[in-house]
C-alpha cells in the first residue's frame, strides 16, 4: 500500500499516516530508499517506532525478518527513547563497514537533535548508500 491509499474496505487512510511524519516527508523518504535500493542494489529498511530493551537486539530481530537480511541495511529509529541502531546483512557490512555505518548515525543523531528526524533519516540514506557504491 502506498501513502495515500485507503486501506481495502475501510474507507481510511493506513495507520502510517498517524505517525510523525507529513505525507510529503513519507514520500521523500520513500524516494530515498528507493534510490539507495536501485543505486546499490543493496536493500534499505527504516523502521521508525518503540524498541524493546535490549535495543540492539530488537533491531537485530527486526533486521532478521527482513526478506534479504544479508544483503539489507536496516535503519532503527526510536524518537522516544532516543536511540538509533544501523544493522547491516552479512553482504551489506563489506560494503558498508560499521565505521562508516557511525559516520552516517552521527549525521543522522545532529539532524534529529535540530527536530529533523525525516530529514536524518534521508540524509542517513543518502551516506549509506554513498558509501556502498554501485553494487
Amino acid at each position: 500500500m502506498t501513502v495515500g491509499e485507503k486501506q481495502a474496505g475501510t474507507g481510511t487512510p493506513p495507520e502510517v499516516l498517524d505517525g510523525p511524519f507529513s505525507t510529503r516527508q513519507l514520500l521523500r523518504i520513500d524516494e530515498a530508499l528507493r534510490l539507495a535500493d536501485q543505486g546499490t542494489g543493496l536493500v534499505f529498511s527504516v523502521f521508525v517506532g518503540g524498541l524493546d530493551e535490549p535495543i540492539r537486539e530488537h533491531a537485530e530481530r527486526l533486521h532478521r525478518q527482513l526478506a534479504e537480511p544479508d544483503r539489507s541495511i536496516l535503519i532503527a529509529v526510536s524518537p522516544n527513547q532516543r536511540q538509533l541502531e544501523i544493522v547491516t546483512g552479512r553482504h551489506a557490512r563489506k560494503r558498508i563497514p560499521d565505521t562508516y555505518a557511525r559516520l552516517a548515525a552521527l549525521s543522522m543523531v545532529a539532524a534529529f537533535g535540530g527536530g529533523d528526524l525525516a530529514g536524518g533519516i534521508i540524509n542517513g540514506l543518502d551516506q549509506l548508500a554513498s558509501h556502498a557504491g554501485k553494487g
